[in-house]
């Protein structure tokens, strides 16, 4: 229904709604084909990168918002359902202890190894990113392999998933854009790489060779390990090269996180930021 060339929101006032349930189910990953996104700005990122909107559930408070308001209406274009709710039913299906106003559900964005070939440039810089578990720190990678310009990021079987709610949130934005192949086997991971002549560089403590000691101007792909343990030796020994990043004092390792935003930066210096092949943005038709 509509009124005027807006969707008639349905208004939901109970929490066992099976709207709502299925939010619920989307946000704790027990639907494997839909993504939970949370939050003003996160839900403008998901419209502006084209993905597929399934779902609209938001707060009668914030539609009082001008700018939440412009948001939701261009999100009741794109999306299959719409649904207003109390701040006290949004709070029954947000993820973060303050509800953020609006939720969206969206289909997953392909994450597979042939969409994830196609969507690569001839001269690519990759980020591997194998059995890290904290999914802050797989956003915030996500978020700086696209700022420094990575070509894509591939997620090894046991890294946490670039698409749950907190991995999202982190990345804010980024995991829409950037080429993502997921749940990948390390030993394919690497054969792949060696197949394209895209050089493989993991980051080991032990290793002799400085970071900056490399030519990240040719294909290449970079491999950080779990933020506890790092990369085994066998894991190490499968990659063309390895690299370290001096410190001073005392200091065992950094965050995976800020390891990675060191080193991809030091490949962006190299290459020359807008020489970088970044991924595609993609467009979506209401903002054309």
């Amino acid at each position: 229904m509509a009124i005027g060339n807006r969707k008639l929101a349905m208004k939901i006032t109970s929490r066992d709604n099976s709207l709502l349930r299925h939010a619920r189910a989307v946000r704790d990953g027990k639907i494997a084909e839909s993504i939970f996104v949370e939050g003003l700005r996160l839900c403008e990122e998901a419209l502006l990168s084209g993905l597929r909107i399934e779902v609209v559930i938001y707060s009668d408070q914030i539609v009082r918002k001008e700018r939440a308001f412009q948001l939701i209406e261009n999100l009741e274009k794109a999306s299959t359902k719409t649904a207003a709710v109390s701040e006290k039913l949004l709070e029954s299906i947000s993820y973060t202890k303050t509800p953020q106003g609006i939720v969206l559900l969206a289909a997953r964005p392909p994450s597979d190894e042939a969409t994830f070939i196609k969507m690569q440039p001839a001269n690519p810089l990759l980020l591997i990113l194998h059995g890290i578990n904290n999914p802050v720190n797989v956003g915030a990678i996500c978020r700086t392999a696209e700022a420094a310009g990575a070509s894509g990021l591939i997620a090894t079987r046991g890294t946490s998933d670039p698409f749950s709610p907190k991995a999202l949130r982190g990345a804010m934005g980024s995991a829409f854009r950037l080429p993502i192949w997921r749940d990948a086997d390390y030993s394919r991971t690497i054969s792949y790489c060696r197949e394209r002549k895209i050089r493989t560089i993991s980051a080991d403590v032990s290793a002799s060779k400085m970071f900056s000691e490399i030519n990240w101007r040719e294909p290449s792909a970079m491999v950080v390990g779990p933020e506890s343990t790092g990369l085994s030796p066998d894991e190490v020994e499968a990659t063309e090269d390895s690299v370290r990043i001096p410190m001073h004092g005392t200091v065992e390792s950094l965050n995976v996180a800020v390891a990675a935003g060191i080193i991809l930066y030091e490949a962006a210096r190299q290459t020359g930021f807008g020489a970088l092949n970044a991924a595609p943005y993609r467009s979506n038709p209401y903002f054309s």
